[in-house]
């Protein structure tokens, strides 16, 4: 039996505009990173390991056209897809001459089978030049842009060397706002020294935004990345599971209930992952949050301040 969500998900948007199944798949298009190139730093955020955060499981020995096709004979397998949207996911896909961008996402537009495009980046690789395709990009298809806000706070941005503050991701969505472009923001709960009330201070921030979709993660360790270094020197504490699922009924409470949930938890891949091992039990972890909503009688926009 299916439980109905007590929020509002992507897929069921996607099911609703497309009238079937639609699954993402992640592709890696060779960029890199402000982060790391040396454009502002080589060292990249403390969680993101030397090939992306969240990128694992790409085939990076194929080109672009053939990650989709791979992709898509594992997403119909597994999950019965019909229709797929290209993940431009590993690093900031938008850190490019824009002459660049059009001849990767046109290529993109062209696959067989695409329902549209979902690009990731950071809020501060977005020049007008490139916000103004986006926009062009975006009545061709289906789109969505994903930006990395990971925090509200400066001090968890400077902690985690993000190399922007806030005010960067504030002044970003105002600029796609004017070009009626869909953004999504990624949110890292669990941040150090990040207080409860300072987590859940984000669920109204990007209700203020009016942004149309949220992607909640965990803190993960990952090998090899400065983050593990500081675990291992006891500098960090995760979230354990159960405080995990309360926090995000939490938020999901405070959030506008008009706004798409795109994903509440992520598990970093079995390769490489170092804590928190309960991550990896994805579906678990949903099936938590849904019952934990389920038991308080609540659901998205439960406990949303009025007006």
């Amino acid at each position: 039996m299916t439980i109905q969500k007590r929020y509002n998900t992507f897929s069921t948007e996607l099911k609703r505009i497309f009238g079937c199944k639609v699954q993402r798949i992640s592709l890696d298009a060779g960029f890199s990173c402000p982060n790391r190139d040396g454009t502002l730093d080589v060292a990249g955020c403390i969680f993101c390991g030397g090939q992306g955060s969240g990128s694992h499981g790409i085939r990076r020995d194929l080109d672009i056209v053939a990650q989709f096709e791979d992709g898509k004979e594992v997403m119909r397998r597994k999950y019965r897809a019909i229709k797929f949207l290209a993940y431009f996911q590993a690093y900031s896909n938008t850190h490019a001459p824009v002459e660049q961008l059009r001849q990767l996402f046109g290529q993109a537009v062209a696959l067989p089978d695409l329902a549209g495009l979902i690009v990731a980046t950071r809020p501060d690789c977005l020049p007008g030049t490139v916000l103004d395709y986006l926009q062009e990009l975006s009545r061709q298809t289906y789109f969505w842009l994903e930006l990395g806000m990971q925090s509200i706070h400066d001090k968890s941005l400077v902690l985690i060397n993000r190399r922007h503050d806030y005010d960067c991701f504030v002044k970003a969505v105002e600029q796609c706002r004017m070009r009626r472009l869909r953004v999504c923001a990624h949110i890292i709960l669990g941040l150090p020294g990040e207080t409860r009330t300072e987590m859940l201070a984000m669920a109204l921030e990007i209700n203020r935004l009016c942004l149309d979709g949220v992607k909640l993660q965990l803190l993960h360790v990952m090998r090899g990345t400065r983050l593990a270094d500081m675990y291992a020197r006891g500098e960090v504490t995760l979230l354990d599971r159960d405080e995990y699922v309360g926090l995000v009924c939490d938020f999901l409470e405070l959030l506008d209930p008009r706004i798409l949930i795109h994903r509440l938890t992520g598990d970093g891949g079995h390769d490489n992952l170092v804590a928190p091992l309960w991550s990896l039990k994805k579906f678990e972890v949903l099936n938590l949050i849904d019952a934990e909503l389920m038991q308080r009688g609540t659901g998205q926009g439960s406990r949303m301040p009025s007006a």
